[in-house]
């Protein structure tokens, strides 16, 4: 196997760039987290297994909606009752429990909860992936996902990424991020990982993966948590709605998915966070990872070696919840090995199932120490153990500062893909010429207009568009010198697009003869259902960081760098990259 020399080869990749790694802690040779652990009862050591998110932009003055949404949900009206109530360990953050929403505010917020923990510092976490899950708001630096930095091919801006990232989240006070993905994306049906993966080659995957770890942890004093073990990359069932079966044999998953998840190892992730995926070759039983012994402490714990924590995906997704009750979802969790258990569907009935479960015998203390100490050890690493807050005013200045957008855009630059130029229509050199931008546009980015904006161009969204607005369309391009379509995952007629109105789009762009070029600004797989498009490029994310490299490389201020980080089926291999 050559997953060692992967590993090693993305530790030295990122050597020039990289400061040397702390030692770490042996985990039973520190006082203070014996101190603690001699302190604590059983409620609060079981409430810090627990990370749950709080509704609320304040910790103490929510607005009386979120005020009755936490009430809801956990019986008290504030973030910081919540914090108390349950003797949480850590706290997530979303947009959508008002916990985001701009640097101020987060590293105000950040104080508050972490001021209402009794004793132990909280972990304060969100998914910034960057790309399709990207969880902080303007102004913080946004950058590629995973599969565009997997275009790329340099450990060092995975590393850029992971440390620019790391100091933004901890200047708002989140010290840790579920990130990088260590999936290997070997099934273009992906639903659910897709372009967040770096790529379809294990060694690929593996080297950026334990770059970003080291840009995370050893960048930025940030936990990182790679995901999601054993490896959910050949699936084409969604786990937040289904319960997907991977078919890999052992050796495939020893081939195949293992080694990312061994080069973050290597790399001393902080977390390895599990799947709620079924691999009959790894566990017989049929129940997902996160509840199987055989996966966690088998395989991660055991021939992996992991010492680190374990974190469970959401509790609340379907797939994990199908065959258990969520009174024993976290119960067979931690008898499963894991140690962190992330958003439990109801924190009361999880909260009293654990301590039931110590109650009845099932769970020792012990037990709930081994996971806890594990807890306790991260936090001490990342110097969470002694808590100071956060400057609000200084957060405003770290976020989205000029150093960090002109490393966003120079990591950008890189992961630009050409696949087809059959026409030689690029580079776009025609100056004073009427160009048209058209075709998939999110609320979010406005990456349309923010594309048209860079070329100068008349933009005109259509989304899933009605044959009205592709007849609107084609009556624009006819009358412009070039138009650039963008697609996104235009194959996917199920969920994304099931009418295929995309491909009608192009299909009419394409039969009026004029120059069109196709953008496929999340899946590179478009392609493949779009006959007759001769001009084709992709850049695995829509944010305004992407449409800006597009822009460079469409009018030859820049070459293409990319090069594809999967096949395209049936058209190109792994590696195809064109450039001028």
């Amino acid at each position: 196997m050559r997953t060692r020399p992967v590993a090693l080869a993305a530790l030295a990749a990122v050597a020039l760039v990289a400061p040397a790694a702390p030692a770490a802690a042996a985990p039973h040779e520190s006082s203070p987290i014996d101190a603690i652990l001699a302190r604590m009862t059983l409620p609060q050591k079981v409430g810090q297994l627990f990370t749950a998110y709080v509704y609320g932009n304040d910790a103490n003055t929510p607005s009386p909606a979120d005020a009755a949404m936490n009430r809801r949900q956990y019986g008290v009206d504030t973030p910081a009752e919540v914090v108390q109530k349950y003797h949480l360990g850590g706290v997530v953050y979303f947009a959508w429990t008002n916990s985001l929403q701009n640097p101020r505010q987060i590293a105000t917020l950040s104080n508050g909860l972490q001021a209402a923990s009794s004793g132990v510092p909280l972990t304060i976490s969100t998914d910034q992936e960057h790309g399709v899950v990207s969880r902080m708001p303007a102004p913080a630096t946004q950058f590629p996902g995973g599969m565009a930095l997997g275009a790329g091919r340099n450990p060092a801006d995975a590393y850029r990424t992971g440390r620019v990232t790391g100091t933004e989240l901890r200047a708002v006070g989140i010290n840790q991020a579920w990130a990088p993905v260590a999936d290997v994306n070997v099934n273009p049906a992906n639903p659910v990982i897709g372009v967040r993966s770096f790529g379809s080659d294990p060694g690929l995957v593996a080297a950026l993966t334990a770059s970003q770890v080291l840009g995370f942890q050893h960048g930025a004093n940030t936990s990182a948590a790679a995901k999601h073990f054993p490896g959910h990359g050949d699936t084409a069932t969604d786990s937040h709605t289904g319960l997907p079966v991977i078919s890999h044999s052992r050796e495939e998953w020893r081939r195949v998915d293992a080694p990312p998840f061994r080069a973050a190892i290597a790399a001393g992730v902080d977390a390895i966070m599990s799947a709620h995926i079924v691999v009959p070759a790894l566990d017989p039983a049929g129940d997902p990872a996160t509840l199987s012994r055989p996966i966690i402490t088998g395989l991660l714990r055991g021939e992996l070696g992991y010492r680190g924590v374990i974190v469970t995906d959401s509790l609340e997704m379907a797939a994990v919840r199908q065959k258990y009750g969520d009174d024993r979802v976290p119960v067979l969790a931690l008898k499963a090995g894991v140690d962190m258990l992330l958003m439990p569907q109801n924190m009361q009935v999880a909260y009293d199932s654990v301590l039931g479960a110590v109650a009845s015998g099932e769970l020792t203390e012990a037990r709930v120490d081994e996971s806890v100490r594990r807890i306790l050890t991260l936090k001490q690493k990342h110097g969470l153990l002694t808590w100071t807050p956060v400057d609000p005013a200084t957060a405003e200045r770290s976020v989205g500062s000029p150093e960090h957008l002109r490393v966003a855009q120079a990591v950008t630059d890189h992961t630009v893909t050409a696949v087809r130029n059959d026409a030689g229509l690029l580079p776009w050199s025609g100056a004073g010429e009427k160009i048209l931008v058209t075709g998939w546009n999110s609320s979010a980015t406005n990456n349309v207009a923010a594309l048209a904006g860079a070329l100068g161009a008349t933009p005109l969204v259509t989304n899933l568009p009605d044959d009205q607005k592709i007849a609107e369309a084609v009556a624009a391009a006819s009358t412009r010198d070039l138009t650039v379509v963008l697609t996104n995952r235009a194959g996917d007629t199920t969920v994304t697009d099931p009418g295929a109105r995309q491909q009608k789009l192009v299909k009419a762009l394409v039969a009026t003869g004029r120059p069109v070029v196709v953008v496929a600004v999340r899946d590179p797989y478009d392609l493949a259902y779009l006959p007759g498009v001769s001009t084709y490029l992709a850049t695995y994310g829509y944010t305004g960081v992407s449409m800006r490299s597009l822009a460079r490389v469409l009018r030859g201020d820049a070459p293409p760098r990319g090069r594809l980080p999967v096949a395209i089926p049936g058209l190109y291999p792994y590696g195809h990259g064109l450039s001028w």
